[in-house]
């Protein structure tokens, strides 16, 4: 009896391991677009199961060319990920990006459903919004590279986005558990017991395929030790024309757009896309 309490307990554990995988929140901002020297709006709004997230909405500096919206990776908030989209409002974009439920200001607690009940909530605010340009790309980053596909897949906005960039995504939420347990002797033997445990609802590789009218670009460094660059490969070969994929030499893990050659190569793909939606 003790023994079968002791691995019950030990693989709950490792269960609640396995979740914080997706999800390691702060509540604290550690920053703002002003101490950046960017104006910004800040936006409170509600998801449909009534949780009340928080976003910033920076304006574009120039002649409005379109609109990102952002999806940030698993961890922190957006404080300190707007490193990735700050450039964007000189080169004449709108960027909003917001937090998930759970994170930084947003009400609520982190989980699979509500992320996207959260993106769906920030399509339908942006796509309202008069100055949001009808050029609207969605980016997203690690997590939020993987929940944009998901997102995008069921939502009834997808028809008004005009592409989507996927930087360091993982192709499956239960497949990269698997990975990250069977990359560990100590959690080896449990990689799919636990992995198991893992809600499949959501499918990635799946889902991208849905996206046939939407252009995606995938982004990955050859060198993330984070999700590794098969992920990107296997993305890549599922989505549906029209398509793209970036490696980049020796990249790490979202670090991507710390590079002005990328920036300038994608605000380069950004201009294409504005000029085919004219």
């Amino acid at each position: 009896m003790m023994r079968w309490l002791t691995l019950s307990f030990f693989s709950l554990l490792m269960l609640s391991a396995c979740n914080g995988l997706f999800f390691h929140p702060q509540s604290r901002l550690l920053g703002t677009p002003a101490q950046l020297n960017l104006a910004y709006e800040d936006i409170f709004f509600n998801t449909a199961d009534a949780v009340r997230l928080h976003g910033w909405w920076l304006s574009a500096q120039t002649e409005t060319l379109g609109t990102i919206i952002f999806l940030h990776g698993n961890a922190e908030n957006m404080s300190t990920h707007i490193s990735s989209v700050v450039w964007l409002p000189s080169e004449g974009f709108n960027v909003f990006l917001f937090d998930y439920r759970g994170y930084g200001l947003s009400q609520g607690k982190p989980d699979f459903e509500g992320l996207h009940h959260d993106v769906e909530a920030v399509l339908a605010l942006v796509t309202q919004r008069e100055d949001a340009s009808s050029n609207l790309i969605v980016f997203g980053q690690s997590l939020g590279a993987s929940l944009a596909i998901t997102s995008l897949a069921a939502s009834a906005y997808k028809d008004k986005i005009r592409a989507l960039i996927i930087d360091s995504a993982f192709s499956g939420y239960r497949n990269i558990v698997q990975e990250k347990l069977a990359s560990f002797w100590l959690t080896w033997p449990f990689q799919w017991p636990l992995s198991l445990g893992i809600s499949n609802t959501y499918q990635p590789l799946k889902d991208i395929s849905r996206l046939n009218h939407i252009p995606v670009l995938i982004i990955h460094g050859t060198a993330d030790q984070i999700i590794p660059v098969h992920h990107a490969q296997r993305l890549y070969v599922a989505a549906k024309q029209p398509k793209q994929i970036w490696l980049i030499p020796k990249g790490k893990h979202i670090q991507s757009m710390s590079s002005m050659d990328i920036r300038q190569r994608l605000l380069d793909y950004l201009l294409k896309i504005q000029a085919n939606t004219r």
